[in-house]
């Protein structure tokens, strides 16, 4: 008796996903409820669990299309679990112990290993797919030295590019990457679009041909803040578990402006007679960009403006967790009625964020730079203060300028006078 493995109903709006990868290889024997294949939506990426025990038989490779619904192989019940299958397919196998100077090896070290030691037939017990297998064996690479964030641990084709970029990088080239005259590197490599980012792309092109999108600038003083955090950021981690980021800060500062803006809060859509109507909120449901392993997230923290400052820090280290883990379910991802994302995290001075639509705005934040001001304590003295520019960027359609440069205005002087956001100013 056989039973089917059907790609499940992800969300009312996924109809199709890529199978990443598959977890059980073929042939292998599977618990019930242990993740048979892993599934990459324009949205998601999810683990899809077998619903019954017994030997796997693929119906679709790694990288094939299949529609919601479609049957993508078999679990052969009949067939009686081998001995020493105990140990789910998909778990990592127990690594031997290591001796203490091997455990302490540096980042280098490790690499260095995985670009000297040549791909050999010890790695057939690495778990990896088989395009991973491939791109190694193609690349001189060892899987043995590579860690793979595949289900259970399995290495990914991914793994194993990032694996070749930084070995290139430390200047330790796999043999296979490097000219036959010894000379620099000409390997050229293709890789496919994963669903989310083709996403991803194809609403970043539509913001930017669908939506009248302007930016204003200002920049803000963080000294306040700064010394806030200073001066409680120990307590406050003692009493919530948490640290006291800048985030919170802003995030309050934007639900307050969006109470005094209402415009920049709501959308644009079509009304029951087909024209153009405004859709408003009464709520700030703010989504905060974050990396994920798959590319950039957008996870909502629905009814912000209700949330305190512990709540928010928890509530956006909890996202970017799961974020980064590809743990984040669909409908965390849809609904936010505002964006924050902070390039500055990654280096960035200065930006002009594009608009996620349907949203009517997105606040930019970027880095801290000290830069010679006005000292806001003593008039007519320059001093250098820790300056961030902040950019906002907005659909004219609905958002006029002036409330476009007044909402940023409000938070430029909730930051800079945080008592502001206690206070409700």
């Amino acid at each position: 008796m056989s039973t089917e493995i059907v790609i499940p109903n992800v969300g009312e709006s996924v109809t199709s996903g890529v199978i990443s990868a598959w977890s059980v290889e073929d042939g292998a024997y599977v618990e019930r409820d242990e993740t048979v294949l892993e599934l990459e939506t324009d949205k998601v990426t999810m683990e899809v669990p077998a619903t019954v025990s017994g030997i796997v038989k693929h119906g679709a490779v790694e990288g094939d299309e299949v529609d919601v619904g479609a049957v993508v192989g078999q679990i052969g019940e009949s067939a009686a679990k081998p001995e020493g299958a105990a140990v789910p397919a998909s778990a990592p196998a127990p690594a031997a112990e290591k001796p203490a100077e091997t455990k302490a090896a540096t980042p280098t070290a490790a690499v260095a290993a995985v670009a000297a030691t040549p791909a050999t037939a010890s790695d057939v017990e690495v778990k990896a797919t088989p395009l991973a297998r491939k791109l190694a064996e193609d690349k001189g690479v060892n899987l043995a030295g590579i860690n793979g964030t595949g289900a259970g641990g399995r290495v990914r084709e991914q793994d194993v590019l990032a694996a070749i970029q930084t070995m290139t990088v430390s200047g330790n080239t796999p043999s296979s990457a490097m000219s036959s005259g010894g000379g620099l590197s000409r390997a050229i490599s293709t890789e496919r679009m994963s669903p989310m980012r083709q996403m991803i792309a194809s609403r970043l092109v539509e913001a930017q041909q669908t939506a009248a999108m302007l930016t204003t600038f200002n920049e803000v003083d963080m000294g306040a803040v700064m010394d806030m955090r200073k001066l409680h950021k120990e307590a406050f981690g003692e009493k919530h578990g948490v640290n006291l980021g800048f985030m919170s800060f802003f995030v309050k500062a934007c639900t307050q402006g969006l109470a005094k803006f209402p415009k920049i809060n709501s959308y644009i859509v079509a009304g029951d007679n087909g024209k153009p109507a405004i859709q408003n909120h009464d709520y700030s449901d703010v989504a905060i960009a974050v990396s994920g392993k798959k590319g950039l997230v957008v996870p909502v923290l629905r009814n912000a403006e209700a949330m305190n400052f512990a709540q928010i820090e928890l509530s956006i280290k909890d996202l970017a967790v799961r974020a980064r883990d590809g743990k984040l379910g669909l409908d965390e991802m849809q609904g936010g009625t505002f964006t924050i994302t902070n390039g500055g995290i990654f280096g960035s001075l200065m930006s002009t964020p594009i608009l996620n639509p349907p949203q009517s705005a997105i606040l930019g934040m970027h880095g801290i730079k000290k830069r010679p001001m006005e000292d806001p304590n003593n008039p007519g003295a320059i001093v250098l203060r820790p300056m961030m520019y902040l950019a906002l960027s907005y659909d004219h359609r609905i958002v006029d300028g002036a409330e476009a440069v007044q909402f940023l205005v409000s938070i430029k002087d909730a930051i800079e006078d945080p008592a502001r956001l206690m206070l409700e100013l």
